[in-house]
């Protein structure tokens, strides 16, 4: 090749931008998903849903990475996805509490927040419950009883929002749990132990021994439709409706095309037959909400937490 040639074909590859590797197409190696919970509750089950659907839509390998944190709640398993690269490699699987408190408690990864949101796909059947041995039958009821005896509550973490909205109802309704204590699981064991009195967790766990159990209230504004006849929260006090969701995140600095073709599975397969059996099966409310429709529920239930925080002297 003559000299001159050389020359701009040279200076061609250099003022490209997109030389080399820059080429390939999202996504072109593996994708992790990350719960920041053990396996087996619905965000999980789901997350493994899009996750298989996600492989076979773009012929990549996927996997469910769960991350629980030890009695801290989801944030360390958030700490993982914020400190990934923002490509769509690493996607975060998350709870109302990442976006909503995740930046209030000191956390330098979580704060400013780092997420966007694709979508949320799952609003979780959550409930306070007892043991079916325990001396009363409804929220009135362990109000009477706490005023002569210690109750303890097993929950998720102190800082997160269905133990925030389950201390705020006690504050409301005139009395407070003696102590409370952290737990990655709180499923059937965790009553069965009696290491604690009252824990807040999903109908998920609780599914297999709910016939040996009393559940005294569900947090959102809609009732179960497995626990029919429980009020909820929001029923008991209206100041404290905020529903307990699950969507999927990423690095805010996550390109737009990228994001698009995480959601275009992610809201397929979840509108999908098998997801919505799960969904009458349990008792969750399984759907598609756009990042838009996330942003703004996310302001709403910051502002409802504002008010509990306000509840609870914090």
């Amino acid at each position: 090749m003559h000299k001159v040639g050389k020359i701009i074909i040279a200076g061609l590859v250099a003022a490209c931008p997109f030389s080399g590797t820059a080429f390939a197409e999202y996504p072109e190696k593996p994708v992790e998903f990350v719960v920041p919970w053990p396996p087996g509750d619905l965000e999980d089950v789901l997350t493994r849903m899009i996750a298989e659907d996600f492989q076979a839509a773009y012929d990549v390998p996927t996997a469910v990475v769960n991350k629980p944190g030890g009695g801290g709640g989801p944030f360390p398993g958030a700490v993982a996805v914020a400190n990934a690269p923002a490509d769509g490699y690493t996607i975060g699987s998350f709870i109302i509490a990442i976006p909503v408190v995740g930046p209030k408690i000191g956390i330098p990864e979580l704060n400013p927040d780092p997420f966007v949101p694709l979508g949320n796909f799952l609003t979780y059947p959550f409930v306070i419950a007892v043991s079916g041995d325990a001396p009363y039958e409804d929220m009135a009821g362990l109000v009477e009883y706490a005023k002569e005896n210690d109750v303890v509550l097993g929950h998720f973490g102190a800082p997160l929002v269905p133990t925030q909205v389950t201390m705020g109802l006690a504050k409301e309704m005139g009395f407070s749990f003696a102590s409370d204590a952290a737990f990655d699981a709180l499923d059937c064991n965790t009553l069965a132990s009696g290491d604690v009195d009252v824990i807040n967790t999903t109908l998920q766990l609780i599914l297999p021994c709910l016939d040996k159990v009393k559940v005294l209230a569900s947090i959102g504004s809609e009732r179960i439709p497995l626990t029919p006849d429980t009020p909820t929260v929001a029923e008991l006090v209206p100041a404290l409706n905020v529903a307990l969701w699950n969507g999927l995140f990423v690095h805010k600095d996550t390109p737009q095309d990228v994001r698009d073709k995480i959601i275009a599975v992610a809201e397929k397969t979840v509108m999908s037959d098998r997801a919505q059996k799960l969904a009458s099966e349990t008792g969750a409310a399984v759907y598609w909400k756009s990042a838009d429709d996330v942003t703004s529920l996310i302001q709403s239930d910051i502002e409802t937490l504002a008010h509990i925080d306000k509840v609870l002297g914090n």
